[in-house]
């Protein structure tokens, strides 16, 4: 019996017009989780995750909170994917290990120069060509370490945020790493700032994108990865 099958069962109370209602909002937060993920993640998977959270919210739902139910609904679907991606696991050791010597590199050589660090310094910090760095930064795409939507969520911040159970001090600290996440993006490379409002406000592709900056979409991906590091290694006080 699949999850989901053992969901439906343990709820058998919940009110199924409100499940079906929202259907069409896990399918939503599926493909645009997917879309920003390897092609292994499959989006029937995110769908059955998405609706083990759709269906926890309709139980759990308390109109007195004063958070729509969409709202509601929305952080435990998009949590159930996340927790289904994050089990996934499916970016090799070798790949963890190289995101992190990039990110070092990185807070060296800017601490060094007192500017962003160019592609070719960095490079030279690993003691690497520029071509192996920027076959590492192409290995980077699509790793989890790299979601942007990680970046905002933990498993503890969602659990407060559905339950209502935030306290005030949870929520200075949410306000205070947002704002030092806007003001990182805003002080990186313009590239690298523009890239991602391409793909994250104007939800562009990498080919779309490519074509806007006159680059290959592999560069793109490249120009991507560097800018998710680039901020790793910036907020590293703030990201575990």
């Amino acid at each position: 019996m699949s999850l989901l099958a053992q969901a439906i069962q343990e709820n058998r109370k919940v009110d199924n017009e409100l499940i079906e209602a929202h259907r069409p909002l896990v399918k939503r937060i599926a493909n645009h989780l997917a879309a920003r993920m390897p092609a292994s993640v499959q989006i029937d998977d995110l769908v059955q995750s998405g609706m083990i959270g759709l269906l926890e919210a309709a139980k759990k739902y308390d109109a007195e909170k004063g958070a729509s139910f969409e709202t509601f609904a929305g952080i435990r679907i998009r949590g159930a994917m996340l927790d289904e991606i994050r089990k996934g696991d499916w970016g090799p050791r070798s790949v963890y290990r190289n995101s992190r010597r990039i990110s070092e590199a990185i807070q060296a050589v800017e601490a060094k120069l007192g500017r962003d660090a160019r592609d070719v310094e960095v490079a030279a910090e690993l003691n690497v060509k520029i071509d192996d760095y920027y076959t590492i930064l192409s290995d980077l795409r699509g790793c989890r370490l790299f979601s942007f939507e990680e970046l905002f969520d933990s498993e503890e911040s969602r659990m407060q945020a559905s339950s209502g159970d935030r306290g005030p001090q949870a929520d200075i600290q949410e306000e205070k790493f947002k704002m030092a996440l806007i003001e990182a993006i805003d002080k990186l490379p313009e590239r690298e700032k523009l890239v991602l409002m391409l793909y994250y406000d104007e939800e562009m592709n990498l080919k779309e994108i490519g074509k806007v900056l006159g680059v290959s979409e592999s560069r793109v991906s490249q120009i991507h990865s560097q800018a998710a590091v680039r901020l790793r290694s910036r907020l590293h006080h703030w990201i575990k």
